[in-house]
């Protein structure tokens, strides 16, 4: 079994394994003419129950040959310019190169003997995304392993910093559309069911300041601390960016930790055109990147800074077997003092690499791109008489929903809409995603794909009205 273990003795057989296995997905890539089989729960598990893992094929070739019938053939692929549902990019080339590496040597980031170089990779990777932010010169942070760890981290600083002993004392302020992290923070970090407090949003989605103001002075008169306020730069459902000039102001004049959730938005940080979408992000006290949404890495690459790296000192504890107390007087950089991780991914070189092939001009590039293109849908979608879009596009998603001309019950519009979302997942052809606005069922496009035009769209659009139409039973009015 030794013959299997990746060392100076197997490099050869190292390198034609791998090699292998890149064709195959390069073949599947150059081959999918759609994001989806269409493959059912029903249909594909029973192929996978009947493996029995303790009977090995002892083959890689083989494995390869039942991966394909597996896995390979049903993948949904993110690639692929209908793919239009979550928040999943396509990735760039350079970036996948960073995975291939940092799997095969498979440093560990918590400990400076067991990373160096990948050590200062990070750190140079945290310092660059902080002048982007504008954080300032004490500013420092960690890689994590995705928006919700970085939201849970944040938080768990501003609960220490805010230095009181009575958890139920304290609340969270966040938009009634923040991500669901922010609530399943406050209950792994003890918090009361009553601490996240929801912020009203006005017609674009963006957290009303008014109510904010409101709800931190009821704070105060209560004899309640206002721990953090988490402001959205890129809420999952629509997109949309929090005023964050005002919510800093805000933060200052009532004492209270600033965090923004920028895990889509942070694309902006290297746009080339729409930067301004998120000035007051330099004034928060912790910001969420998620790099794998809009800076088109792989998952995972996230990270949580910080604007005062003696915060992070909240997640340290130190281990005489990993990271002494006398390494910090001896200058020895180890990652695991800032991380709630302990054993992690050297995820950061996949943005190490992309950087230094493509720079941050080819990532705005790109993200800038799908900004433009989720402009050219909402056109469609605000033209298309079959169709209600609920707000103009901030970065690049939109929601809507399929109106009949013939029907009005709500419900019954409902119906079809879910109808027509899981119709089209099961014939492949393209994804979208679904939420709910006001109580009622809506479609959502989440546009990350550079190569998704708009006659992409403007064509799911009518395979969207055709599934509809086919659940209804009628015949519905396509003029444009």
């Amino acid at each position: 079994m030794r013959s299997h273990l990746l060392n100076d003795t197997t490099a050869e057989q190292y390198r034609r394994s791998v090699t292998d296995g890149v064709e195959r997905v390069a073949a599947k890539l150059a081959a999918t003419d759609r994001p989806f089989t269409g493959v059912s729960v029903d249909a594909l598990s029973p192929r996978i129950d009947e493996i029995d893992l303790d009977e090995p094929l002892h083959d890689t070739a083989a494995v390869l040959d039942e991966l394909e019938d597996v896995y390979l053939r049903d993948a949904i692929y993110f690639h692929h310019p209908r793919y239009l549902a979550h928040l999943n990019c396509p990735v760039v080339i350079p970036a996948v190169l960073g995975e291939a590496v940092l799997s095969a040597v498979n440093s560990s980031l918590d400990t400076w003997d067991q990373s160096a170089g990948g050590t200062l990779i990070e750190r140079k990777l945290i310092d660059w995304t902080n002048e982007r932010i504008g954080l300032g010169p004490a500013a420092d942070g960690v890689f994590t392993s995705g928006g919700s760890q970085s939201n849970l981290q944040a938080l768990l600083l501003a609960r220490e910093e805010s230095k009181t002993d009575s958890l139920a004392e304290l609340r969270i302020f966040a938009s009634e559309v923040s991500h669901f992290s922010v609530k399943k923070s406050a209950k792994l970090l003890g918090l009361g069911q009553d601490a996240v407090v929801s912020i009203p949003v006005d017609h674009d989605k963006r957290m009303q300041t008014v109510a904010l103001a409101r709800e931190l002075e009821r704070c105060a008169q209560d004899g309640l601390v206002p721990m953090a306020v988490v402001a959205t730069a890129g809420t999952t459902d629509f997109g949309s960016i929090d005023p964050l000039p005002e919510i800093a102001e805000l933060c200052e004049q009532f004492g209270t930790w600033m965090h923004v959730d920028a895990a889509y938005g942070c694309g902006l940080l290297a746009s080339v055109k729409h930067r301004d979408r998120i000035d007051g992000i330099e004034r928060a006290d912790s910001v969420t990147v998620d790099y794998h949404k809009s800076f088109f890495q792989p998952v995972s690459s996230s990270a949580v800074l910080v604007k005062d790296a003696a915060t992070l000192r909240h997640a340290t504890y130190h281990a005489d077997y990993l990271n002494p107390r006398r390494m910090v007087q001896e200058r020895i950089p180890n990652q695991v003092d800032k991380s709630l991780q302990t054993t992690r991914r050297f995820d950061a070189l996949k943005l190490w690499m992309t950087l230094r092939t493509m720079g941050a001009d080819g990532i705005g590039q790109l993200f800038d791109e799908v900004c433009e293109l989720a402009r050219e849908g909402w056109r469609l979608l605000a033209a298309d008489p079959r169709y209600d879009v609920v707000v103009e596009p901030s970065l690049s998603t939109l929601v809507f929903r399929y109106i009949p001309t013939a029907v009005t019950d709500p419900a019954e519009i409902d119906r079809a809409n879910l109808y027509a979302r899981k119709a089209l997942f099961a014939s492949g052809d393209a994804i979208v995603a679904g939420t709910k606005v006001g109580g009622r069922h809506y479609l959502k496009f989440t546009l990350l794909n550079p190569e998704t035009q708009a006659s992409d769209i403007a064509a799911v659009l009518d395979l969207i009205a055709g599934h509809a139409e086919q659940y209804l039973g009628e015949s519905l009015d396509r003029a444009s």
